[in-house]
């Protein structure tokens, strides 16, 4: 499908990748991992030629399409999203509009059709149906419904969405429009949880390849049959998910480790040799000692370097012990516009509670968080702190708060309630910004570098009560591993919102699940993390069994000369009962993809290869009947309505 020959990128003066090499075959699932700044991004737009390379090739297999997501999107279209959608259709148009044309010659030549002319329908009409084509503008609502872009939002402008929505509808478009090889540039990062669940299920029957970037460590192990690693200028392969690299790659560097010492004893063992006898009687053993040591040099210079031991340091001071309750709110009320997000709204926290909230984009998930933490005013009700409650908040666009024209160490002051710029720096060191690094301008800052720097900020605060919303977005891994650790040892009461399942496992002792409703958002709790969440929703989506339709009790005679009306009422009433079936047999299919879909998205089942196969193979099972259903269901719902 692609090969890499030999690519090499400097930007700078910094080589991103030199001698980079890399095959991907159409069945391939690449997750593409590395530390921020590395250059997988850089890598990605040039196999999406975006951009070019310094040297070397990218060859792609003749006629394969390209699909490319990328990390932000921005748009000024008066278009809506619906109509930005089904540009993702054009080259079903022009099959459709090619079989139209056809089905026009073919009423035109009257009583004979060539033969000819039958076989070029039938090539077109079987081009279309593989396409997808019947089924092209159903799977696009859907599609669109799945990634949490529901019917109320087909008809804003582009211009209008923020740039999260915008990532939705360009993976919409994306897999609308089914590319032989998809790059996907941190997919989930804008996507809530039931949007990553619908999105995975969809992602394990996809067609093609795909070479993803993430730092989502179950969406890898879910879906990675290879991870190549960019480290040190070089793309490293190796076969299996997240945490068979993870295995491997411990392996491997054991073993260069244990290859550098046996290496470093035999050129010490040689120098010691030449060092005594280079000028005696053993001066020719000791000249070819010398090129042995050459060669051993040569040896160690091509191992890899050893993998640096600086690593991101966090510990949140909770400062003075609170009161039994942090967070009070009765009756609190909050619109925008029209727009009533709640209108009763009763929450409350506890000392020491680590509650993560969950739901769709949209239903008040970062309203709710704005309102504890106290930047968002309720238009009613009551909102209160506890006694010595201290809270802090990390906002979700926090990494776009930050100053641009002031150095990395200067924003850092401007939080500090010390003058202590030794202190500081030290705090900046932890979070990994040495030497020089801490007179950065913000502005010349990575996305990774933005986020440690605000999370510096916030570890100034010593706040008892931590509000986070996406705290891990922009992170690279080891770097969540560094927060999720800060946060488990963390004495103080937590609040967040984040789509990293990991994270909410790791930290969560309860999920309040916030949903749209009648007149204001829903809100519910559940006991646990992560997997105690999504099992519970998995219950929950369990179809019910069906119910056998009622026997009519009787049937009204119609007039005995109206045997044409009483035809049609049979006839419409037979398309009504077929319509009815139809629909339970869809939602079943559709409830069992969903509960599918949950069980696959559970950390534990990631890593059981096996069973992840069987998920796939049932899923796609369903979803092939569930296709084969949406083109009958159209057809008879058009004839009932005409």
């Amino acid at each position: 499908m692609l090969q890499l020959d030999n690519l090499a990128k400097s930007f700078g003066g910094r080589a991103l990748f030199e001698g980079a090499s890399l095959e991907v075959r159409r069945d391939d699932r690449v997750g593409l991992v590395g530390k921020n700044g590395a250059g997988k991004t850089t890598l990605l737009r040039i196999l999406a030629g975006e951009d070019t390379a310094d040297s070397g090739a990218v060859r792609l297999q003749r006629g394969a399409r390209i699909g490319y997501l990328r990390q932000e999107v921005s748009a000024v279209s008066d278009r809506t999203v619906l109509e930005e959608a089904e540009t993702a259709l054009g080259h079903l148009r022009e099959l459709e509009a090619k079989l139209r044309g056809l089905e026009q010659e073919i009423a035109s030549s009257g009583t004979h059709v060539s033969d000819a002319l039958a076989a070029r329908y039938d090539a077109a009409h079987h081009a279309f149906e593989q396409a997808g084509g019947f089924s092209a503008d159903a799977e696009l609502r859907a599609t669109l419904t799945g990634l949490g872009l529901h019917e109320g939002k087909w008809h804003e402008p582009l211009r209008k969405l923020s740039g999260g929505w915008l990532m939705r509808v360009e993976l919409a478009k994306l897999l609308i429009a089914k590319p032989d090889l998809l790059l996907l540039d941190e997919p989930t990062n804008h996507l809530d949880l039931p949007s990553i669940a619908w999105f995975e299920g969809v992602l394990a029957t996809y067609p093609g390849a795909v070479i993803v970037v993430s730092h989502d460590r179950v969406f890898l192990d879910r879906h990675a049959n290879r991870i190549v690693e960019l480290e040190s200028e070089r793309l490293t392969s190796y076969k299996g998910n997240y945490s068979a690299y993870v295995e491997q790659k411990a392996l491997r560097l054991d073993d260069v480790e244990a290859r550098r010492a046996n290496l470093e004893r035999a050129k010490a063992h040689k120098e010691k040799f030449v060092a005594r006898f280079r000028y005696g009687t053993k001066a020719s053993q000791a000249q070819s000692r010398l090129k042995a040591i050459d060669k051993i040099q040569a040896q160690l210079d091509e191992l890899p370097e050893a993998a640096a031991a600086r690593k991101m340091r966090a510990r949140f001071a909770p400062g003075v012990r609170p009161g039994e309750i942090v967070l009070r709110m009765e009756r609190v009320a909050k619109a925008y516009g029209d727009n009533t997000v709640y209108r009763t709204l009763d929450f409350e926290l506890k000392r020491g509670e680590r509650v993560a909230l969950a739901g769709p984009n949209g239903a008040g998930k970062s309203t709710l968080l704005r309102l504890a933490a106290g930047a968002l005013t309720p238009d009613s009700g009551v909102r209160e702190l506890g006694h010595n409650v201290h809270c802090a908040f990390y906002a979700q666009h926090q990494v776009d708060a930050l100053e641009p024209s002031r150095t990395a160490l200067a924003e850092l002051e401007s939080a500090a309630k010390l003058d202590d710029i030794p202190r500081l720096r030290g705090i900046l060191g932890s979070f990994l910004f040495s030497g020089d690094d801490v007179e950065k301008k913000v502005s010349v800052l990575s996305g990774g570098e933005k986020a440690r720097l605000a999370l510096a900020k916030l570890l100034l605060a010593r706040a008892n009560f931590l509000v986070l919303d996406e705290p891990t977005n922009h992170l690279d891994m080891d770097a969540q591993d560094v927060l999720t650790e800060a946060l488990a040892d963390y004495g103080g009461t937590l609040l967040f919102v984040s789509h990293d399942r990991r994270f909410i496992e790791a930290l969560a002792t309860r999920v309040v699940e916030i949903t749209p409703g009648a007149g204001e958002a829903r809100v519910r709790t559940f006991l646990g993390g992560y997997e105690a969440y999504a099992e519970a929703l998995a219950r929950e989506a369990e179809p019910l069994p069906k119910k056998a339709a009622p026997k009519p009790s009787g049937v009204a005679r119609a007039p005995r000369d109206d045997s044409a009306q009483r035809g049609r009422d049979k006839g419409k009433r037979k398309l009504r009962e077929r319509s009815q079936a139809l629909e339970l047999e869809i939602e079943s299919l559709e409830a069992a993809i969903t509960r599918l879909d949950w069980l696959a998205a559970e950390p534990d089942t990631a890593k059981d290869g096996e069973r992840m196969r069987e998920i796939a193979a049932e899923r796609r099972a369903q979803k092939e009947k569930l296709e084969a259903l949406y083109p009958e269901w159209e057809r008879i719902s058009q004839e009932l309505d005409g």
